[in-house]
């Protein structure tokens, strides 16, 4: 439930949006408050940092990439990164806000679940973490407390990327996890990826499945140094009738090595799916009898007497449970060491103004300065040695009575070890490969003088070259890990060395389509540039027929090319052959670049002569070369016949006559006083169309 609590921040709007209602819960780097989006009116999770770490620059920089990394992830199994911004001396993170309650609360409700329950929540949790990996992110803490189990029945993953904020940003030398989910890896120092978050899983399914964690101690580096040295066992030794595969499930997930888990999320999600369809419903639905054993310690071997189990009342739905102290579930900071971990004892949590340097928001463990972290190291290592040396010399039978002599002998050497263990421990962490050394500042450095800074500082490291758009080729760009953060000696650090940019080829992109020129520009590494277009008369329209640069040039990332594209062919004008004979006209379209398509039927014209063209269609205007123009072609005049008008009205034949096509002329005799034909040339049989008919009227 949300703490009822003075904060300046309630009832303030943050960045002009944000209404701050309740506090939900403190952390280690962070208060998490309920909040409003007056923009969108909606209720959001909003994620304040402590203002020690809002200061810090380089690990707001660090904080903002890793934001902005999970804001692109998008999935219904993921917790969505909304918002991040800083305002004035307020740095915060706005996320999805979640109503419900988180898988740790089921399990101390039921302290273990059936098979089937167990693998329909994992199902959930590594559909998100495959999407993740898939986009490059890393959760780096996976644990019960950050699987979220919403009012609605929806399941989703927490806190992507906020482990890796903490730790690349701070120069502690300590390392922000779980410790009873830390894969072996990120207690040595090696670096997490994808398999990590696998190996968390996979302890997080045995707790569900047995009702315990694989590894318990009184101090968290016992439980540390027990992932990095011990096997995780098979959950079927704590409950026995678990299915087999899910023995084989959960010691895959929890391979020591790396190499022998599953890649990422997407192997482990198809493997667990085959799981859930291969077993029996009986097997899905097993429950042990009684309670669950309590696991055995780091470094005991034998089967301790079954605990009791303590069943908590679960949190309502809906609602935020603030611990009051470290559980052995909590969030671990851990400070590395050569092969081991110093983690430092838990407690409470920070009265206000205090500062954490952890993520968890589920209870932490403050950092201490580093000397008290390695008094804390060494009073730890000489407990252990003294409890082996009383061990050592405790015999399981005695045989006969030892000389004193012998006996004062050994206890000399004995103690002669141990101070010597102790003086070399003493060295190795204090001045010798175990120290930690800053790492200096090489970035803009000659390659030369780089390697020679930190050859001065006692690091060991290797060179990597690799392109860069800012940095000039031979120059240093910086180390990974960044400076100032501090390593051991030991420790390999990378340099990275400038080849220059990166060059790209110019594609030959002639004849192409623009869409596919300017896809195939792009997966090239370069960008479209400008597009003209010009007439073109054997490349068809829409195509590519110049590019500037040309082909095969080498340019720099995201350099435009600039594409000529055809119009086609340019167009023609259409000259007119009304009247020219048929071979004639054809001759005059094609020498024009047009091409002549003769009408199938023919017209009689009185005026044009036979065999030559009556009409074109189109007359005149442009047309694309290779268009068609029309001719339609004359057969020449009709033959009428002609009827005789002799003793007729000379009006009547003229207009009759004139009907019919012919011509008339008319000859008066007499002054042709009574309009009467008197005689008709010709005056009979058939005359062309057009032809003049002569009438004599009297």
């Amino acid at each position: 439930m949300h703490e009822p609590v003075n904060d300046p921040l309630l009832e303030t709007l943050v960045d002009n949006r944000y209404l701050v209602h309740s506090r939900i819960a403190r952390g280690g780097m962070s208060t998490v408050y309920l909040a409003t989006d007056t923009r969108l009116d909606r209720d959001v999770a909003l994620k304040v940092l402590y203002p020690h770490l809002a200061a810090d620059r380089g690990f707001l920089d660090r904080f903002e990439r890793e934001a902005k990394s999970a804001a692109r992830l998008s999935h219904p199994h993921v917790v969505g990164v909304l918002d991040q911004g800083i305002e004035d001396s307020l740095a915060y993170l706005v996320m999805e806000y979640v109503p419900g309650h988180t898988l740790r609360d089921v399990l101390n409700e039921r302290t273990l679940l059936t098979p089937r329950l167990a693998l329909a929540m994992m199902d959930a949790v590594i559909d998100g973490l495959a999407a993740a990996h898939e986009a490059g992110l890393v959760h780096r803490d996976v644990k019960p407390e950050n699987v979220l189990l919403a009012s609605s029945g929806a399941i989703k993953i927490a806190d992507f990327g906020l482990a890796r904020a903490v730790t690349t940003s701070t120069n502690t030398g300590t390392l922000v996890g779980t410790v009873a989910y830390l894969a072996p890896e990120l207690v040595t120092g090696s670096g997490a990826d994808e398999r990590s978050d696998i190996y968390s899983a996979g302890i997080m399914l045995y707790e569900m499945l047995t009702g315990s964690q694989p590894f318990t101690g009184e101090v968290p580096i016992q439980v540390a140094f027990a992932h990095v040295h011990s096997t995780v066992p098979a959950p079927s030794e704590v409950c026995p009738g678990l299915a087999q595969d899910l023995d084989e499930l959960v010691q895959w997930c929890t391979a020591q090595d790396p190499e022998d888990r599953p890649v990422d999320g997407r192997a482990l999600l198809g493997e667990l799916r085959h799981i859930r369809t291969s077993l029996t419903d009986e097997q899905l639905d097993f429950h042990a009898a009684g309670n669950p054993a309590q696991p055995a310690k780091p470094g005991q071997q034998d089967t301790v007497p079954a605990r009791t189990a303590v069943v908590r009342p679960a949190a309502p739905a809906g609602a935020t449970e603030v611990i009051g102290r470290a559980e052995p579930h909590a969030t671990e900071v851990i400070r590395r060491t050569d092969n081991a971990t110093t983690v430092l004892p838990g407690l409470p949590p920070p009265a206000d103004g205090e500062d954490y340097d952890d993520e968890a928001d589920d209870g932490a463990y403050p950092v201490v300065s580093a000397r008290a972290g390695r008094r804390q190291a060494r009073r730890d290592f000489k407990a252990q040695q003294k409890q082996s040396s009383r061990d050592a010399q405790r015999p399981e039978v005695s045989l006969r009575s030892g000389s004193p002599r012998r006996r004062g002998v050994l206890v000399g050497l004995l103690i002669f070890l141990l101070v010597a263990a102790a003086a070399f421990t003493g060295w190795f962490f204090g001045a010798g490969p175990g120290a930690l050394v800053s790492i200096p500042e090489v970035s803009n450095t000659p390659a030369a003088a780089a390697s020679a800074r930190l050859g001065e500082e006692g690091l060991r490291y290797t060179t990597n070259e690799v392109y860069d758009e800012v940095v000039a080729a031979g120059l240093a760009i910086g180390t990974d890990p960044n400076a100032p953060q501090q390593v051991r000696r030991f420790q390999t650090v990378t340099l990275l060395v400038s080849k220059g940019p990166e060059l790209f080829t110019v594609p030959n992109v002639i004849q192409r389509t623009v869409e596919s020129a300017e896809e195939e520009l792009t997966k090239a590494g370069l960008a479209p540039g400008s597009v003209t277009e010009e007439f073109d008369e054997t490349v068809p329209a829409g195509r590519v027929i110049a590019q500037l640069p040309a082909a095969d040039a080498e340019l720099r990332r995201g350099t435009p090319v600039d594409l000529t594209v055809s119009k086609g062919p340019a167009p023609v004008q259409v000259p007119s052959v009304v009247g020219q004979a048929e071979d004639e006209a054809v001759k005059s379209l094609e020498d024009a670049g047009l091409t002549a398509s003769v009408a199938p039927t023919r017209v009689n014209s009185a005026d044009v002569p036979k065999g030559a063209v009556v009409t074109q269609a189109p007359v005149s205007g442009l047309l694309e070369r290779g268009a068609a123009v029309t001719l339609t072609i004359s057969d020449g005049p009709r033959i009428i016949q002609v009827p005789s008008y002799v003793g007729k009205q000379a009006d009547t034949a003229r207009k009759e006559l004139e009907e019919l096509g012919f011509k008339v002329q008319v000859n008066e005799i007499l002054g042709g006083f009574f309009g009467t034909v008197r005689a008709q040339d010709p005056s009979s049989g058939t005359a062309p169309e057009g032809s003049v008919i002569t009438l004599t009227v009297v």
